[in-house]
């Protein structure tokens, strides 16, 4: 018997397993029209960057249209499955109130040069109100009923104990660029019959649905406790800590801006970023691709912040490879579009591009596509088992019989506090 045939397949079919359902994760996120930007969607919790919330508590949807016609948006609540396809349950199931409603709260912008109005919705409001946990996706639409962006998000209790822990990797090919997740749930208040068939769960790092890990079975059990001690399967590329910029002062060039411009709008020049790949690793704070939108004042930013071109130059001569290259973070629902694509300039040998950006903090790195169209972080900053990194354990539960998927927990953990 060709045992190493066989153990091929089982990893190749492993693999599968854990990727199948990715695709579908990634098409619910619809990414908005040029005239829609700044687009924030998150927990009200204090320094909660992710739009993953209890059952109860509220989150907020914030963006900006930059045609300033006062458009009458609206938006819609979809519960989703596992694997990220709309679920059998029906509107009334889940949501008390209407599952669709006007967008009422929004207000033009006050002296910038490029107006635009920004809106803001609160979930729950009086109107609508969420009764289960779930996967669910929020479509903005607009006066012809066409969806013009829509996010995921994610709504668990806390019916069972999660336990979550970061290792440095076994492998020793990978011991000093990937990272390793260890987690366990203990279900002491909840009968589980057949935690094969009932229990499912997925690993976030960074709250980025591009990296997310699923399907994975329990390795063993201890008495109500479910084990999950896996090496290969839950291990991540460390990748780097994101670069960063601050254009609060918009007409200064401070905080990693080389010079400021105005022609018509602000431009802004970032310093010329340099592959990190092959340079050791150097830890600095960041917000982990995230971003905040903040003025010198910081009266008023959500309207009074202004806009400006941020034009971002990468020295890559090393990068042989002839893949492209992506500005990649929060600010765009980390996508990779024609918009954030950089183009090889020949005179300068440098890799441009430019976004319109709200002022304020923000975190990126330089991300590169694979053919098989997953997204590679490291290629261009590098991999260390030594970056801060975020980790996000969600415990899905769905009984024999039961109509949908239940999140019944969430445990969180961060690589500063990594383990051999």
């Amino acid at each position: 018997m060709n045992f190493k045939r066989i153990k091929f397949i089982k990893s190749s079919f492993l693999f599968f397993y854990l990727t199948i359902g990715l695709s579908a994760q990634q098409d619910v996120i619809v990414q908005a029209p040029d005239n829609i930007k700044t687009i924030v969607f998150r927990s009200t919790a204090t320094n909660n960057y992710t739009s993953n919330i209890k059952l109860g508590q509220r989150l907020v949807l914030k963006f900006d249209d930059l045609n300033d016609n006062n458009t009458e948006y609206s938006y819609k609540i979809t519960h989703y499955d596992y694997n990220w396809q709309p679920s059998n349950l029906l509107e009334t199931e889940y949501i008390n109130g209407y599952d669709s409603d006007y967008i009422r709260d929004y207000e033009s912008s006050f002296n910038t040069l490029q107006p635009y109005t920004h809106y803001t919705l609160a979930i729950p409001n009086k109107n609508t109100q969420i009764k289960l946990t779930g996967n669910y996706v929020i479509s903005i639409l607009d006066e012809n009923n066409k969806v013009i962006f829509a996010r995921p998000f994610i709504v668990y209790a806390n019916l069972v104990n999660v336990a979550v822990s970061v290792h440095k990797s076994r492998n020793i090919s990978s011991i000093n660029t990937k990272q390793v997740v260890n987690f366990s749930i203990l279900h002491d208040d909840l009968l589980i019959n057949n935690p094969n068939e009932e229990i499912k769960v997925a690993i976030y790092q960074n709250n980025d649905y591009h990296t997310v890990i699923k399907n994975l079975k329990p390795q063993f059990s201890r008495g109500s406790q479910l084990i999950y001690k896996y090496d290969k399967e839950t291990s991540f590329w460390g990748n780097n800590e994101f670069l960063w910029f601050d254009n609060k002062e918009i007409r200064n060039p401070i905080n990693n801006i080389a010079k400021t411009r105005l022609d018509g709008i602000y431009n802004t020049y970032l310093y010329v970023d340099e592959m990190r790949a092959n340079k050791p690793y150097t830890y600095y704070p960041d917000i982990n691709g995230n971003f905040v939108v903040r003025t010198i004042d910081e009266e008023n930013s959500a309207t009074e912040a202004d806009y400006s071109w941020i034009h971002f130059y990468l020295d890559a001569k090393a990068y042989d490879d002839s893949n492209d290259i992506y500005i990649y973070g929060d600010f765009n629902g980390r996508q990779l579009t024609e918009e954030n694509r950089m183009n090889y300039d020949k005179t300068q040998q440098l890799y441009t591009g430019k976004l319109l950006l709200k002022q304020g903090f923000y975190n990126y790195l330089y991300a590169v596509q694979n053919n098989d169209g997953t997204v590679n972080q490291h290629d261009i900053p590098g991999s260390f088992y030594q970056t801060e990194n975020n980790y996000t354990v969600f415990v899905y539960y769905r009984p024999f019989g039961s109509k949908y998927d239940q999140v019944i927990g969430y445990g969180y953990a961060n690589s500063e506090d990594l383990r051999n």
